[in-house]
């Protein structure tokens, strides 16, 4: 039950991001089209396996960011720049949690109070706002 809230809390804050996204290209003119993504795996062997694939794609999250950024500096964009910043160190904390929630299972094993125990504590993550860019909009 606890993994199932942190994953819930994680995606309620994933939706939030991509609001503050579209919201930033609507105010600047731009147009959003949403288009389907490709399905995602709902079933791991194992906790250790889906946070290992949250981590995979939490670092191709920060790739793309990463992207985006560059290519504000080369068009000269200081706004999307500043307002992608919070995008990036958003991401430095993302992948150091996983990671370290990670580090913990592993140090675990299977051990059955261990993982009782982190249970837990991934139970009791709460969803707070997304980041100062958020907007009434959401």
């Amino acid at each position: 039950n606890g993994t199932a809230n942190w994953f819930r809390v994680q995606f309620k804050e994933e939706q939030a991001h991509a609001t503050i996204l579209m919201n930033y290209v609507n105010a600047h003119d731009g147009k959003v089209t949403l288009m389907p993504i490709a399905e995602v795996p709902t079933q791991w062997d194992s906790i250790i396996d889906a946070f290992k694939h949250t981590l995979e794609h939490e670092k191709k999250v920060t790739s793309l960011i990463s992207g985006l950024y560059t290519l504000a500096v080369q068009e000269n964009d200081y706004a999307s720049q500043s307002m992608l910043k919070w995008f990036i160190d958003e991401q430095v904390e993302e992948e150091e949690g996983v990671q370290d929630i990670l580090n913990h299972l592993r140090m675990i094993k299977d051990n059955g109070y261990g993982l009782y125990m982190i249970d837990k504590e991934l139970g009791a993550r709460t969803y707070t706002q997304a980041s100062p860019l958020a907007t009434s909009a959401e």
